[in-house]
Order: C-alpha cells, then sequence, then structure tokens
C-alpha cells in the first residue's frame, strides 16, 4: 500500500490530483491511500480521509511498502524512523501552496539522500514513484533517538560543563 499525507495546515491539492491520475492507472494493481487534508479537490481513484488519528497514521505508515509527501520534515522523518521508501514532492510559495519556497530548497536538499525519492513537479511524480517502489529492500531505518555523543556534545555546549567535558573529550 502506498499511503500520501499532506499533513494538517494547508491544502495540497497539486499532489493529491497528481496522485489519485497515477492512481486510476494502478486500479486493482497498488492500494493508495491519502490523508488528504482540506482539500477541494476529492480523490476519485484512491480510498482518502481528511484527516485521520494519530494512531491511525501510525497504522498506515507502517502498513505501508512507500510513502508519498509535501517536502516536510515530520514527514521525511517519519519514513525515515520506519525504514519506508519516501516520495516528496515541495509545495510552492509561487501557487500559494505555503508561504514561501522552503519546501523547495528542502527537497534539493534531500535529493540525493537515500530512500528519498523528489518528483519536484507532478510530471517527475511516476518516475519518482517507480524508483521508491523499486528500492524497498536498500532503505534503512533511522533512531528516533539523539545518538549519546550528540547528546553529550549537547551538554557540553549548553553547560559548559568543564568535569564531564574532561572525561570525554576524545569522543568527539
Amino acid at each position: 500500500m502506498i499511503f500520501v499525507t499532506v499533513g494538517s495546515q494547508m491544502p495540497f491539492d497539486r499532489l493529491i490530483a497528481a496522485m489519485d491520475t497515477w492512481a486510476a492507472e494502478q486500479l486493482g494493481v497498488i492500494e493508495v491511500f491519502a490523508q488528504v487534508g482540506c482539500t477541494k479537490y476529492k480523490p476519485r481513484s484512491m480510498a482518502f480521509a481528511e484527516s485521520i488519528s494519530p494512531a491511525e497514521f501510525a497504522d498506515k505508515v507502517h502498513g505501508s511498502s512507500v510513502m508519498v509527501a509535501h517536502a516536510g520534515m515530520g514527514s521525511v522523518l517519519t519514513a525515515l524512523e520506519v525504514g519506508r521508501p519516501l516520495v516528496i514532492m515541495p509545495r510552492r510559495g509561487d501557487l500559494l501552496e505555503t508561504r514561501n519556497d522552503h519546501q523547495i530548497a528542502t527537497a534539493k536538499w534531500l535529493a540525493d539522500r537515500s530512500g528519498i525519492y523528489v518528483a519536484m513537479s507532478e510530471g517527475d511524480l511516476p518516475q519518482a514513484l517507480s524508483r521508491a517502489m523499486l528500492s524497498g529492500a536498500e532503505n534503512r531505518e533511522i533512531s528516533p533517538n539523539a545518538s549519546p555523543q550528540l547528546v553529550g556534545a549537547l551538554r557540553l555546549f549548553l553547560t559548559n560543563d568543564q568535569d564531564w567535558a574532561s572525561g570525554h573529550q576524545n569522543q568527539f
């Protein structure tokens, strides 16, 4: 199952319409479920809900083979934490899908990362989906927790704890 999510802050009709078009070509082959948010576009070829509970969201993420989302860091981290291939299509400021083009910058920054497939436009979406669906086994989970080394470095930075720092100076 492919799980599509647009978050809850703003509509993203362009992504939902593009996924619905793609899903129409996959009917009976690939199941698609979309959390569409507050949208004017109502999908015809994929199951959807405007919003889902956190428990349903977790179930959809864990039950998916691929995630599709806007280029929001919450979606990116969620996919990486569970080792799911992720297709991202950034919202665009000039289309009033967001306040500015920060998601375009995020998508470009993530474009070469393992397990992340960027579709800068609707036309790029089918190829990004194909690449993500073929990648399944290469994706690795990341930890939702910070490493002890990072926690230690932050502790040192925030507290300037010289006693702690002297005992851990070779770890950084």
